[in-house]
């Protein structure tokens, strides 16, 4: 199978260090003192893949439409958060590209004031079509899935014939400014160690930043994959590619780097089952619905959207947000309990 276009066409800087970033206010801090200072945004729980670690085969049961927030009520949830202490921001799916006007609603949340990053995670196969009007709308960073350089088996994880379209996504982004660019490979256990190996000699040539991601069991779908441990994978790449450890503070994640020679970090392991970092926890999702789910290994969530629909005034949505952050709670089981997880990775948002 081809890639078809996406649903609809989207309308219409540098990274965290290029903007001015505004002092933060008292900020979100949840009751195990952790600062609660990003967040992730679905824009629509579609995709045009249908990896098997992120959506069950044949799944149809995604949100109504009409539950999707339109692109105002997002900004307006996402000013809130800014308000609150909130200063990097995802736009996420599903694959976020497919819903039209995301470039507009990325210029939106760019102007808001407090908002210091703003990136966009993308499976990458419309990516060719959009990079440039993302970029001038003010992303500042793009995450693009990309498991593997091998056009048959890109198509047996992803069920679509794709890969093609994937790095003409990546070429436009690399011209349209953007860096750095971070490719996510979820790696594990039955992934070829020779394949990730390929992908970092690829991003190595381009320039790009491979991070390689144990997949998470959340759903049935997600149960079904055993993950590495992907920093002893990691050491292994590294050294055979003479990179070193890199310095903490690599952006705002998880992620853990090795860095070239010059210092710049270009493989990095983000490890959530072996070595989960649940304790640095600094984020929180808003669903396509408007769903503040706080963390993906536990069913805790706040209906901010239902609120918002229901006529909530701002002070009201800001007292829904301060008392859902307080009640984050403090780790993932996925280790002891990953049955309790019935959503899968594309419902919650990437």
């Amino acid at each position: 199978m081809t890639c078809a276009p996406a649903l609809a066409p989207a309308a219409l800087a540098p990274p965290l260090s290029g903007r001015a970033v505004p002092a933060a206010p008292r900020g979100l801090v949840d009751g195990f003192g952790r600062r609660i200072d990003y967040l992730r945004v679905s824009v629509t729980d579609r995709c045009d893949l249908r990896c098997g670690y992120c959506m069950p085969k044949g799944f149809k049961g995604f949100e109504e439409p009409a539950n999707w927030l339109r692109h105002d009520e997002m900004a307006r949830l996402v000013g809130l958060f800014a308000g609150l202490g909130v200063r990097r921001v995802r736009l996420t799916g599903g694959e976020p590209l497919l819903r039209r006007g995301v470039a507009g609603l990325a210029a939106a949340i760019a102007a808001l004031p407090g908002v210091a990053d703003l990136s966009l995670s993308t499976n990458g196969t419309q990516l060719a079509r959009h990079a440039a009007a993302l970029r001038a709308a003010g992303v500042d960073r793009l995450n693009i899935s990309l498991d593997t350089l091998d056009a048959a088996e890109f198509g047996r994880i992803t069920g679509r014939d794709c890969l093609d379209a994937v790095l003409a996504g990546l070429r436009a982004a690399r011209d349209a400014g953007f860096a750095p660019i971070k490719l996510n490979c979820v790696a594990h256990a039955a992934t070829p160690e020779a394949e990730v190996r390929r992908l970092l000699d690829y991003a190595l040539a381009q320039g790009f930043i491979l991070r390689l991601i144990e997949p998470m069991p959340m759903g049935d779908c997600g149960r079904r994959y055993a993950h590495a441990d992907l920093g002893a994978l990691g050491a292994r790449l590294a050294a055979a590619a003479g990179l070193v450890p890199a310095l903490a503070g690599q952006g705002g994640g998880p992620a853990r780097y090795w860095s070239d020679g010059g210092g710049a970090p270009v493989l990095g392991v983000i490890t959530p089952m072996s070595r989960h970092f649940c304790a640095a926890c600094n984020r929180v999702r808003l669903g396509v619905d408007g769903t503040l789910y706080l963390c993906l290994g536990q069913e805790d969530q706040v209906p901010l959207g239902r609120l918002l629909r229901a006529g909530a005034s701002d002070a009201e949505l800001a007292r829904a947000i301060r008392a859902g952050i307080a009640a984050k709670p403090e780790r993932h089981e996925f280790g002891t309990r990953p049955e309790r997880i019935v959503r899968f990775m594309s419902q919650t948002g990437g």
